[in-house]
């Protein structure tokens, strides 16, 4: 999101997260127990050394050596991490600006993304491809010393994004999962992530968007979108 529509994103979602407000947290939509539950259901990554794990490895490394420049420009797209990268699966606009409530909502998700993410993270503490092995060469910036490997943040991100505009768009649900898919695949050509680690992240994504459909305040924010994008569709119709 760009900083000249942050504030006016943030005026849109005052109302979005009363609960977390009154907790006094950023504004989110899930509180400790709800994220802590959602990482706890995540099935353990391959151990080390196991077959599982070397069949990780191979993978990392065959798409690897059949990465194309058109494969390592994708990679370093999904790097960027925009919601944006999604509007290919819609049937109508989507860019910045064009939708502010969206865009609002998926920047009150990023709370709750980045403390689920942070969690597992921490739980499962997975050495990423590059540093387990030194034949894996990444293509897309390295993420920080500390950051691990399971789940992945990336395809966390990208398939709640999808999952919550399925929700706003429940016709384009399929088109914005298959995208998804093609997101989280990037962070495997990019060299920075397992295939199980991909997994683990569209797994928590659905534990996720479970929780937040108990949220009344999630189900408030998506109900506005919908109104947003139906007004936007009646007035470019008209």
């Amino acid at each position: 999101f760009h900083l000249p529509r942050l504030f006016l994103s943030l005026a849109l979602l005052l109302p979005l997260a009363p609960a977390a407000r009154a907790r006094g947290d950023a504004p989110g939509f899930l509180g400790a127990r709800e994220l802590e539950a959602a990482v706890a259901a995540l099935p353990q990554p391959p151990a080390e050394g196991s077959l599982g794990a070397q069949a990780d490895l191979e993978a990392v490394l065959q798409a690897q050596a059949w990465r194309s420049d058109a494969d390592a420009a994708w990679a370093r797209a999904v790097d960027r991490q925009t919601a944006f990268l999604l509007a290919p699966a819609l049937d109508r606009p989507f860019a910045p600006g064009s939708l502010p409530r969206v865009e609002a909502l998926l920047l009150v998700l990023k709370r709750d993304i980045h403390a689920a993410s942070s969690l597992a993270k921490r739980r499962f503490q997975r050495t990423r491809p590059y540093r387990l092995d030194p034949r894996v060469k990444p293509c897309v910036e390295l993420p920080s010393a500390s950051s691990f490997s399971y789940p992945s943040g990336h395809s966390l991100q990208a398939f709640t994004w999808a999952q919550v505009l399925g929700e706003v768009f429940p016709e384009r649900r399929e088109a914005l999962l298959e995208r998804a898919h093609r997101m989280a695949w990037g962070r495997i050509l990019g060299g920075v992530h397992f295939p199980s680690d991909v997994v683990g992240g569209r797994l928590l994504a659905e534990r996720l968007l479970e929780a937040l459909r108990r949220s009344p305040a999630f189900r408030e924010a998506v109900a506005a979108c919908r109104r947003e994008a139906e007004a936007l569709a009646l007035r470019r119709a008209g």
